[in-house]
């Protein structure tokens, strides 16, 4: 992320965007205070694919069981 006064990004836009486009945040100031964000906007969000993470997550075999702490609750 790149921080630039107002008066300096009117002189660079060109360069700015080409930045942008890049994948980079601009923040455009104003006495020190941000005004303006300049990014690239992005295409479609990717969609999710079943099945992505098949293999990455164990469940317990006691997943299910009750708990020890929790005995008196049960009751």
């Amino acid at each position: 992320m790149q921080l630039i006064d107002i008066t300096h990004a009117q002189t660079q836009l060109p360069q700015l965007m080409q930045i942008a486009l890049q994948g980079e945040e601009i923040i455009i100031t104003r006495n020190n205070q941000p005004i303006l964000k300049l990014s690239q906007i992005s295409s479609t969000p990717k969609r999710r694919h079943r099945g992505s993470a098949k293999g990455q997550i164990k469940i317990a075999p006691d997943f299910n069981a009750p708990l020890e702490d929790f005995q008196e609750y049960m009751t």
